[in-house]
């Protein structure tokens, strides 16, 4: 494998998503093309390492991509650059200059945005309010969201919704914060795609328990007392659910980046699968799933990198608390490892 480098990165070659980055591409294929889990990951290092003549050493030094917190984009992770609503893209503002669409409507009694039809497209929006989607086979789309109260984007009963290329964000970071920037309310929602968004002012980012989350950049909390701050959380279930080649910064110190969690105590979480994210703040920057005495099977941690710009550990206490990759869950900690050193972060 031929290997290039830059003053501070050092990255895979590949050509086609090195084409699409300076053409600005964005999406989950480019993001899957340069960041293709462990399978790339371990050829790059073992050829750096073959190259050295390294071990395990010279292997978790060669951790490719180092220095990426200062422009997470470089290194091909997702942030201001390559996420959110495209630069030039042109939006009306609702209820001022439209207030109703196919499948949708702007509520004034409730100050939101309810979509009713399936299969609506929403595009080209920016939304002041909460944008409630009560249908299925929705997209959301180059759509602008500032919100404050609970949600900014609420799901509710929902099959199929997608929600790529769009600014969801609370009015600012103190008292106009979003509880929720993207929230599935009932957890019960299935089938949900959240991909190349940028997610700001929130106390959480995105409240889901299965679906994919892809090439979001989630970052800029902010806070109210007595907050719980999380970029992502999950909540339980058995549902599988893919998150992946997100960067999510906590600059908070609590509570995470990414929670699995569960309503009560006792109950299974299972079937996640985290990797290749960009992850750095918080208490711990993942809680793991078993906290509560809770049962966790078939989680998979592959190939996430933790920054240490806010904190040495990752997070405030360390990288991960509550899980476990022993025992007879079939749960994997694997090619985790640190931004600035590219040293492998051991199972916890």
């Amino acid at each position: 494998m031929t290997i290039k480098s830059n003053a501070t990165n050092l990255i895979p070659a590949d050509p086609e998503s090195s084409a699409q980055s300076a053409s600005g591409g964005r999406g989950r294929a480019r993001r899957l093309g340069l960041l293709s889990g462990a399978v790339v990951l371990a050829a790059a290092l073992a050829a750096v390492a073959a190259l050295a003549g390294g071990g395990a050493t010279g292997r978790a030094d060669a951790a490719a991509l180092l220095n990426c917190a200062a422009s997470p984009s470089a290194c091909g992770y997702p942030d201001a650059t390559n996420t959110g609503v495209p630069s030039g893209t042109t939006l009306l503002s609702v209820p001022g200059q439209v207030s109703s669409g196919p499948g949708w409507s702007y509520n004034a009694a409730g100050n939101d945005v309810v979509v009713t039809v399936n299969g609506t497209v929403l595009s080209g929006l920016y939304i002041p309010c909460n944008l409630m989607i009560n249908a299925s086979n929705v997209t959301v789309k180059d759509v602008q969201v500032v919100a404050s109260g609970n949600f900014g984007i609420s799901l509710t009963h929902t099959t199929g919704a997608t929600i790529e290329n769009s600014t969801i964000s609370g009015q600012n970071a103190t008292t106009g914060r979003v509880g929720s920037a993207i929230d599935d309310v009932y957890s019960d929602s299935t089938g949900i795609t959240i991909e190349n968004d940028n997610i700001s002012n929130f106390k959480t980012g995105i409240q889901i328990q299965t679906g994919l989350v892809s090439g979001n950049y989630i970052h800029g909390p902010g806070y109210v007392s007595g907050d719980h701050t999380n970029g992502i959380f999950v909540n339980g279930g058995t549902q599988p659910m893919t998150i992946q080649d997100n960067t999510i910064f906590d600059s908070l110190g609590q509570t995470d980046a990414i929670s699995l969690d569960s309503e009560g105590s006792g109950q299974p979480v299972a079937n996640k699968t985290i990797e290749n994210n960009f992850l750095a703040g918080g208490s711990y920057t993942i809680y793991g799933g078993d906290s509560l005495s809770n049962t966790i099977s078939s989680i998979l941690f592959e190939g996430n990198r933790f920054g240490q710009l806010y904190y040495t550990q990752g997070g405030q206490y360390g990288p991960i608390a509550y899980f476990t990759a022993t025992g007879t869950g079939g749960n994997v900690w694997s090619g985790n490892f640190w931004d600035t050193t590219g040293q492998a972060i051991p199972s916890m």
